[in-house]
């Protein structure tokens, strides 16, 4: 979208001339009725018309028939009818010109037939013609700096604060008025809100880009109930990004839609919200897990950005009067993942030369003598000087309440500087949370969303794709066999340990790899072969084979007839220090992503795991291995023996560069698991599943039975 486009479609988001709002009612009791009362209770200096064929005034304004009957093509158009008046009016509109129709009503989602009709019908209109579609299910527009109250939430009866800079996109129309009151209760004040429905063309990400070269908006809130349009976010978070601007999301639930799809352990693992996170994270995107801290944590995001601060666990100082208070919140900022940290000797020394004790633990408790604006403004000075911290927290008590600008002061004054400052308010105290606010200090009423925010915004890189290649996954997919899918690995680079496929009905006079060997069944379509009892281990000799091949063709005959017993797959076992799971698959809504977790035949359960986009990096691989708990057993944990983690981290990577192969028909692969040896051994691979469009792939074929050598073997 260019930069003119974009301009043009702001204006008639947010800055239109003129209004028409087509179902409008002046019953006050009735949800139509809203937004012309919101417009003019706001003194919106804009044109309105209104269009209801069944009354001549409404409100003291002239109703049309039609939107033909206008004297002029207006910029915006909110359509408050039913499903099926509304496709009508949006022809009409499409017809006429109108750059923006912004819809209301629901009946367009859903499985019946009638719905999906509905919104082919949108689709339609807004695929042929100029005009864009906000909505269906949209609540509209706000902008409390143009005055501009278009929408149908009840919220927004009473006036908001302006001069705001925070943009919100909403997929939910309820969560911008429940932002709305939330932030005029506690003295935040928004550029504009914008009510996305269902999205049928104008997306989040969309939206938000239009608005991003506008200077008076200085970050944004989204809330998000899927990643649809993922491309438009991705385009979005990069100029975001790349104009210092931060972006807080808080996600719901994510659908299952997609776990539905997969067939093997990684599709478990990220078929849930963890590919959200992922998403979000590599899109330079911060997301938050409570509320309160989407609404309060802007100005530590402002004053973090621009600074290659990026920690997983930030080091913090907490400063406090109160003992409690402090404690609590040294508690959340542990639990949430941050570390609270002690000051050293020489930040010691520094307080003590103040006169403030600060002890040897994680809090500096200056009790009641922190009242006192020298004392808290030397403390916050010091702390916010020393190097062994990233953050600081101050945390005021009763005070706050009481004396809410003597509490407040040395906090402001002392922000600004080089290091983000936060505060804790432990009372309640809106006021003094007010002018922490306006002084430009992330202030929050609870330790919970501080220690959120804290821990979210430092997490925070900048993106790491500005492109999403999203594709639908068809549901018409097959599993490859076991050797095929080797072949995808060795074409990868993806190590696995020798093997050979023998016919059931040959002789089985010797086992062809190093053994101990595992024979496992052979067929294409088996994702689980254990659950069929298609596998043995510890095989040794001749006899042990023909009794492993016998038991295997028992079991799965009687698991399931119809699966083939003509071969089975016989390979080395490899005796490692650790189990991992990589796996990779297409995700409907992001695209190719890569995922790394605990192996073994539990590895749903445990979902000890790590997620990103496709492909990745070895430093972002490396990433993944020290976000996944099972292996930090595997890096010296106590003195124990050392995996080959650089080998891991490599597997990762060829794993990954499957993205490059989604075109061939790649839908999913996995290796699990992949036997993690010792440090300089590497590892290796000992079961494959490969899910493709098709049957078989390009140059990727079924062969007869051959001892195919994984890479590196000679240390097997």
């Amino acid at each position: 979208m260019s930069t003119d486009t974009r301009g043009r479609l702001y204006d008639a988001l947010v800055r239109p001339g003129t209004v028409a709002i087509v179902g409008a009612s002046d019953d006050p009791a009735k949800t139509t009725s809203r937004p012309l009362r919101n417009l003019a209770d706001n003194w919106w200096a804009g044109r309105v018309y209104v269009v209801n064929p069944n009354r001549d005034t409404i409100a003291g304004h002239r109703a049309y028939d039609t939107i033909a009957d206008l004297p002029e093509v207006p910029d915006h158009v909110f359509i408050l009818t039913g499903a099926d008046p509304a496709i009508a009016v949006a022809r009409e509109c499409a017809r006429m010109g109108v750059p923006v129709v912004s819809i209301m009503a629901d009946g367009f989602v859903g499985g019946s037939p009638e719905s999906r009709a509905r919104m082919a019908a949108l689709e339609e209109i807004s695929s042929t013609a100029g005009t864009r579609i906000l909505g269906p299910s949209s609540l509209g527009v706000v902008s409390p700096a143009q005055k501009l109250v278009l929408t149908a939430n009840a919220a927004f009866a009473e006036p908001l604060p302006v001069g705001g800079g925070i943009f919100v996109a909403s997929q939910s129309g309820s969560a911008i008025g429940a932002l709305a009151s939330r932030g005029k209760d506690a003295g935040i004040a928004f550029h504009t809100m914008i009510s996305t429905g269902s999205e049928v063309n104008l997306s989040v990400g969309e939206i938000c880009l239009a608005s991003v070269d506008d200077p008076e908006v200085t970050s944004y809130i989204l809330f998000l109930e899927n990643l649809s349009h993922a491309g438009d976010l991705a385009a979005f978070a990069r100029a975001a990004a790349e104009r210092g601007k931060p972006v807080l999301a808080f996600k719901l639930g994510r659908s299952d839609a997609a776990a539905e799809l997969a067939v093997s352990h990684t599709g478990a693992l990220a078929g849930d919200d963890a590919i959200a996170d992922a998403a979000l994270r590599d899109l330079g995107i911060t997301r938050v897990s409570t509320f309160d801290a989407l609404l309060e944590a802007h100005p530590l995001a402002c004053s973090t950005r621009g600074r290659e601060i990026a920690r997983s666990a930030p080091r913090v100082a907490v400063v406090s009067t109160t003992g409690g208070g402090g404690a609590m919140m040294v508690d959340c900022l542990a639990m949430a993942g941050a570390e609270p940290t002690r000051p050293t000797e020489r930040t010691r020394a520094e307080l003590a030369a103040v006169g403030i004790d600060a002890g040897g633990g994680t809090l500096v408790d200056l009790t009641l003598a922190g009242t006192r604006y020298e004392v808290m403004k030397s403390a916050l000075d010091i702390l916010l000087a020393a190097p062994e911290f990233d953050v600081v927290v101050a945390v005021p008590g009763s005070s706050a309440r009481f004396h809410s600008e003597h509490a407040v002061k040395p906090i402001v004054d002392a922000s600004g500087g080089g290091k983000p400052l936060a505060a804790f308010v432990v009372p309640s105290a809106p006021d003094a949370l007010r002018m922490l606010r306006v002084g430009g200090v992330s202030a929050f009423r609870s330790p919970e969303a501080c220690a959120d925010a804290i821990v979210s915004v430092f997490a925070y890189r900048p993106p790491r794709v500005g492109t999403l290649p999203t594709r639908a996954v068809p549901s018409a997919t097959s599993v490859l066999d076991e050797q095929s899918s080797y072949r995808v690995f060795a074409e990868l680079g993806v190590p696995y340990a020798p093997f050979a496929v023998l016919d059931t009905a040959g002789p089985l006079r010797e086992i062809p790899v190093t053994t101990p060997a595992a024979v496992k069944i052979h067929a294409a379509g088996l994702a689980h072969k254990s659950d069929l009892g298609g596998v043995v281990l510890g095989v040794g000799d001749a006899e042990g084979l023909k009794a492993a091949v016998g038991s295997i063709m028992r079991s799965v005959v009687r698991a399931d007839p119809s699966v083939p017993t003509g071969q089975v797959l016989v390979q080395q076992m490899v005796r490692g220090l650790g189990e991992a799971l990589i796996g990779f698959r297409v995700d409907p809504d992001v695209g190719p992503i890569v995922l790394l977790a605990a192996g073994g035949v539990l590895a749903e359960l445990h979902k000890d795991r790590s997620v990103r986009l496709a492909p990745v990096d070895a430093d972002t691989a490396q990433e993944m291995i020290d976000e996944v708990t099972a292996f930090r057993a595997l890096a010296g944990f106590r003195g124990l023996p050392k995996g080959d983690l650089a080998a891991l981290r490599d597997a990762v990577v060829a794993m990954s560069h499957a993205a490059g192969l989604v075109d061939s028909g790649i839908v999913e692969l996995e290796a699990n698991p992949v036997m993690v040896c010792a440090e300089g051994k590497g590892v290796f691979a000992v079961d494959a599943v490969v899910r493709t469009v098709s049957e078989s792939l390009s140059g990727i074929t079924q062969s007869p039975p051959v001892v195919v050598m994984a890479a590196g073997t000679s240390h097997l």
